[in-house]
This record gives C-alpha cells, sequence and structure tokens, in this order.
C-alpha cells in the first residue's frame, strides 16, 4: 500500500473534513424518530454528506408494536438491510411481504406503504436520499 504523500491537496483536506466515522461503543439509540415503535442510532452520514444521505440503524423498541399506518415518503432514494429478526410490511400493487435478517429491500419513491409486525429483536439498517425527506399518512387500501 502505498503511502500518503505529506503534501496534501486542498481538495483532500476538503475531502478528509466531511470524512465520517461511528463506533457503536459511543452512539446511542434515542426513542425519537419517524417512527414511536422503533428507536434509531444515527450513523453520521447526513452531516458528512451535507444533507444528501440519513443513514440510521434502526431497532425495534422493547414493548411496542407497529401501528399498521399508511403512509409515503417522498424521497428519492430509500433502501433498508435487516440485519436481525424480521419485518412484515405492505406494498401498494406489491401485497405482504416478509423480510428477514440477510434481506435488503429497496422501497420506490412514493410507493404507498405499511408495517403491520415486526420481531422483538428487529435491527435494520435504513438509507434514504434526501436526509431531510417527508412522510405523508396515506388512505388504507381498498
Amino acid at each position: 500500500m502505498k503511502k500518503p504523500s505529506h503534501n496534501v491537496s486542498a481538495a483532500a483536506k476538503q475531502r478528509a473534513k466531511r470524512f465520517s466515522v461511528r463506533h457503536a461503543a459511543a452512539s446511542k439509540f434515542v426513542k425519537r424518530g419517524l417512527r414511536s415503535y422503533f428507536e434509531y442510532r444515527d450513523l453520521g452520514i447526513e452531516r458528512a454528506t451535507r444533507g444528501k444521505v440519513v443513514t440510521h440503524v434502526i431497532r425495534a423498541r422493547p414493548g411496542t408494536a407497529p401501528h399498521g399506518e399508511w403512509h409515503w415518503h417522498d424521497c428519492d432514494v430509500q433502501f433498508v438491510y435487516v440485519l436481525k429478526g424480521w419485518v412484515k410490511v405492505e406494498y401498494e400493487g406489491v401485497g405482504k411481504v416478509l423480510m428477514k435478517a440477510g434481506s435488503c429491500f429497496y422501497q420506490p419513491p412514493r410507493i404507498r406503504h405499511r408495517e403491520f409486525a415486526h420481531s422483538k429483536n428487529l435491527e435494520m439498517i435504513e438509507v434514504v436520499s434526501p436526509a431531510n425527506f417527508k412522510t405523508y399518512s396515506a388512505e388504507p387500501l381498498t
């Protein structure tokens, strides 16, 4: 591996300012976030990308259950990777889908969906762009 030069360019210095690392031991899950039945641990990507992307670990809050409310997100990209447990989600035009540890799912922009069940040990990584996306309630499917 080549050693870095001591003559670092201005562009490299700017990139280095946006470098981000978050260690699990130093990060906390918080109870505030999009859904009250989840806890979220920020991975620092929103700040590093200047709001282009948000990435966090989501886990089920003990003693809580999903509301099953239909909604959609006004975003460009959203995908989730299930680390532990399982989650059941229903999508408009797709139907009910079971995702379990190792599943990665992409939700197209503005697709109506609802989570209606998950395991107590559920943990997922979610990536969304832009970071400051909006979520809207949707009428139940008939």
